[in-house]
């Protein structure tokens, strides 16, 4: 889809005016969403001082990483969550920026880590965000993102303009070999992907007993649930720059 079709920049100002990226999830979706972040902040390098937050919703990565002394920019293309987290921080370590994805404001080279979580499935041009991202990946550097694993994205009537609407906004489906197309330029060191999540657990409400499981035993539980019934729900790649 390209940009002309969708008006992105509208509609996520919007999407941040209309709804709260704060309220706090329960059930399956709040350990779920748990798990997802305890995943990506695994994957961040100790030694990295600088992380960007691309599309920072509720501030989650802010609000772990800078308490331990990192410094994490907070962007997104409105000024409201990224001001209420920084008001929520109040700490000089933390950076709110407002700034449309494909257009960061930032040097070349400029950023030791990237996350943008759950964001490159409502990108009109994928292959584009992640190009961006690498531009302003320092050498050495780490992307890490995460989106749906093979989501079937569903459709409805949108009763003010008669047309197909997908449901979350949500415009594309990946998985890892889709994902490791996306860069393959010369500067790419290496990709990784981690997949995770099982339907089945979430339909039993496993959450009950697993949430107190450490990160590591979870994933074996997951690992071995997804060996019975194969429906993951996540994945997170990892794409390493070369120094």
């Amino acid at each position: 889809m390209s940009a002309e079709k969708f008006d992105y920049i509208t509609h996520y100002k919007t999407d941040a005016e209309e709804f709260d990226y704060f309220e706090e999830r329960i059930g399956p979706a709040k350990d779920e969403e748990r798990r997802l972040h305890e995943i990506i902040l695994k994957q961040i390098p100790k030694k990295t001082n600088l992380i960007l937050d691309v599309g920072c919703g509720s501030g989650w990565l802010a609000k772990s990483l800078v308490k331990k002394g990192r410094k994490v920019i907070s962007l997104d293309i409105s000024k409201i969550n990224p001001n209420r987290i920084h008001n929520e921080l109040n700490s000089d370590n933390h950076f709110p920026i407002v700034s449309d994805s494909f257009r960061l404001p930032f040097k070349d080279c400029s950023v030791d880590c990237i996350v943008a979580s759950e964001v490159l499935e409502h990108t009109f041009d994928p292959k584009g965000f992640v190009k961006e991202l690498f531009r302003v990946l320092s050498k050495g550097g780490r992307i890490i993102i995460s989106t749906p694993y093979k989501e079937k994205i569903r459709y409805h009537l949108c009763i003010h303009c008669n047309k197909k609407t997908p449901e979350n906004a949500h415009l594309h489906s990946f998985d890892e070999k889709i994902l490791k197309s996306l860069y393959e330029s010369e500067d790419l060191l290496k990709f990784n992907s981690i997949i995770f999540g099982n339907k089945l657990l979430i339909f039993l409400r496993s959450y009950v007993i697993l949430k107190f499981l450490p990160l590591s035993l979870w994933l074996i539980v997951d690992w071995l649930a997804n060996k019975i019934y194969n429906k993951p729900l996540h994945i997170v790649c990892i794409y390493d720059k070369k120094s």
